[in-house]
């Protein structure tokens, strides 16, 4: 193999494709980024079997051929090259010389036969999404995906999708984050998507109208960018019926400043993480919040102005949960919705139903 590239445009594309490469390596292999150079381009792919990524370069290819370098090194170094012309060649031994200005680095490369090939995916059931309306369905939700392996279906985002309606889901066991889109679509179908592939697709992605469609197989899902391919792997098994879990009737509800709420909760989080009791207490009657954090360090009370209907209730929560909330959604005035002290709280915008946000109370001894 032997071909040459602009610096630049090969250090863009093993940055982006180095995101697919796990830092638990259980295969040395897994540890590359395979190299094709065919017709007039370079193909720079990486995968840990879960994720993958492929991204297309153009360039002048002398002779066509194949490897797999080490990834982390060769990004690093290209890193550095950005202003120059680099042109690479593979001997008979299988190492890759990197030949820039008046200098030249040779690096051993991995067997390519012994590389994961990418599976091609059935194209035939898909979703068009607007870049930006995805991207705020990942941002939005994410953080609320279970951290420990207990549930392995919980590490993961459902995407429920109904025809031209979409609703993208995640839970921990104590609070659940929802957001509906409007999506292109023609399929009735329950997928859930490895949080980390989610994570990374949407870096890839500009916050742009621009219609996205990606693929459903049966086991993995597909987002063609044109000249970038990333490929997940599902997630296996039953998601929990999250419809059951959010309440119809509440008996209160109060509107308050997104803001204000916000600046609020952060002055109590940091006393509440100086103690065991790591809760904030809402004290809520008439027209305002008594905010209520305790510790060994001392004490905090801030009132906020709020709109109430329904009845007065004292609750307790992680604040936590309710600021991550909180700072996924861009709205200046958000819904809380109550049903007595043992019952989640429901956070929802002050109009129609984009997002929805329900978080447990915690329990307190008195």
């Amino acid at each position: 193999m032997i071909v040459s590239c602009q610096g630049l445009e090969l250090s863009d594309a093993l940055l982006k494709v180095s995101k697919a490469i796990s830092s638990k390596i259980t295969n040395p292999i897994l540890e590359g980024i395979k190299m094709v150079a065919e017709d007039d381009t370079l193909t720079l792919s990486a995968t840990d079997t879960e994720l993958s990524i492929e991204k297309k370069i153009k360039a002048n290819v002398k002779m066509e051929g194949e490897t797999v370098v080490p990834g982390r090194f060769i990004t690093e170094f290209v890193k550095k090259l950005t202003n120059s012309m680099i042109e690479l060649e593979v001997n008979e031994k299988n190492q890759l010389a990197i030949r820039y200005e008046e200098s030249e680095s040779i690096i051993q490369c991995y067997n390519p036969v012994e590389y994961p090939g990418f599976k091609k995916l059935n194209t035939e059931e898909y979703f068009g999404i607007s870049k930006k309306d995805f991207k705020s369905c990942v941002s939005k939700t994410i953080f609320a995906v279970a951290l420990d392996d207990s549930r392995p279906i919980l590490k993961g985002v459902l995407f429920d999708i109904s025809k031209n309606e979409l609703s993208v889901v995640a839970l921990d066991g104590y609070r659940l984050a929802r957001v509906k889109k409007s999506v292109n679509s023609n399929i009735t179908k329950s997928i859930v998507v490895p949080v980390r592939s989610l994570s990374e697709l949407s870096k890839l992605i500009d916050d742009t109208d621009d219609i996205i469609n990606i693929y459903i197989d049966k086991y993995a899902i597909m987002v063609d960018l044109g000249d970038t391919k990333v490929t997940s792997r599902l997630l296996e098994g039953d998601y929990i019926n999250y419809k059951q879990i959010i309440p119809v009737n509440y008996e209160s509800f109060i509107t308050v400043n997104k803001a204000s709420f916000e600046e609020s909760l952060e002055r109590a989080t940091l006393l509440s993480k100086t103690s065991n009791n790591n809760y904030v207490k809402f004290d809520i009657k008439e027209n305002n919040i008594l905010l209520t954090s305790n510790s060994e360090l001392g004490n905090l009370k801030e009132n906020i102005p709020v709109s109430l209907s329904g009845k007065d209730i004292t609750i307790s929560f992680n604040p936590r949960y309710f600021l991550e909330s909180l700072k996924a959604v861009g709205n200046d005035f958000v819904k809380l919705c109550f049903i007595d002290p043992t019952k989640p709280c429901v956070i929802v915008p002050t109009e129609e139903d984009e997002f929805l946000y329900l978080i447990l109370p915690v329990r307190v001894i008195s």
